[in-house]
């Protein structure tokens, strides 16, 4: 059997992914870095923040602007999930030399010096920068209260059982930001978003982190697959029923239409699934169901995006 990672590939990322096929060799570990070979995270970042422009063209009807925040917030999620990944992973870095499926990661490897990472972290908060001084004035400033949640992240597996709850904090934040880009305010809608976007990401990232529960105990940190346990099908079947029920009253606040709610239904359909689906024993199979998560995202955007449209 071929070992992956003596060419510096890390263990866990998709056999044959185009960093490690097809970018250069010398970019190759700070893309890892980044992600760039397992761009999951991207999707899950984007998602909140395109439902809040589904969300916000729902209530007000489909224009240009739209697509321009759609455009920015896909450039800013690339850069800010890259960013945040370095982030955590130089904070991490020790941590991750004892966990099986992270010390293959740039740092913990050698691949990166820290200082190389810090500097390539800058680089990727600069790109985040233009992003979020593209729009409007209001928005910029809900964008800028996402700081301090996002650099207390990483140490939060440390002091709680709860790190998924500061992560949902984080990657709903984007909830907030269609809406304020497009309306300058705040309001029921975005704030029940958030709330939906809130408790889904609580559900996944549970989902996710029962590959390394083993690792994690070992270590010391904590996290809600270990705090679950044995419990984690039923109280996942609550954390995606009341994600549905937000995402349903979110719509409702907005004003949309059927379309919208049949996205809702289709994410509700596709939440079912997973939870019945689920072997939290079975490592690859949560790992399969995490970035199904992908795919239920989009459904919410979809049923917004078409009800934005034909009601304008």
């Amino acid at each position: 059997m071929i070992d992956r990672t003596s060419s510096g590939a890390v263990a866990d990322a998709a056999p044959a992914n185009w960093v490690d096929t097809t970018a250069p060799a010398s970019w190759r570990p700070f893309l890892r870095l980044a992600r760039a070979d397992r761009p999951i995270g991207a999707w899950l970042l984007f998602w909140p923040c395109a439902w809040s422009v589904g969300l916000a063209a729902a209530a007000a009807g489909w224009s240009a602007s739209n697509l321009l925040h759609l455009a920015l917030f896909a450039v800013g999620s690339v850069a800010m999930r890259g960013a945040g990944c370095t982030y955590n992973d130089l904070v991490d870095r020790d941590i991750d030399a004892k966990v099986a499926r992270t010390r293959s990661r740039p740092l913990p490897s050698g691949q990166v010096t820290a200082k190389g990472a810090a500097l390539f972290l800058a680089a990727q908060l600069l790109v985040g920068l233009l992003v979020l001084v593209a729009l409007p004035p209001f928005a910029i400033l809900v964008g800028v209260c996402s700081v301090l949640p996002v650099a207390l992240y990483p140490f939060m597996k440390r002091i709680t059982w709860w790190p998924q709850a500061m992560l949902g904090v984080c990657f709903g934040w984007g909830a907030l930001m269609g809406w304020a880009a497009a309306f300058e305010s705040l309001g029921a809608a975005p704030l029940l978003l958030h709330g939906a976007a809130f408790v889904w990401i609580i559900g996944y990232d549970t989902i996710y982190a029962h590959q390394d529960k083993e690792d994690d105990a070992l270590v010391g940190v904590g996290s809600t697959a270990l705090l679950f346990g044995d419990r984690t099908r039923p109280i996942l079947a609550g954390l995606y029923a009341g994600a549905v029920a937000l995402l349903a009253l979110a719509v409702h606040a907005a004003g949309g239409g059927a379309v919208a709610y049949l996205g809702v239904a289709a994410f509700a359909a596709h939440c079912g699934w997973q939870v019945k689906a689920l072997d939290i024993a079975d490592p690859t199979l949560c790992l399969k169901l995490f970035k199904s998560n992908r795919d239920a995202g989009a459904l919410i955007f979809l049923g917004l995006l078409v009800d934005a449209l034909l009601r304008t």
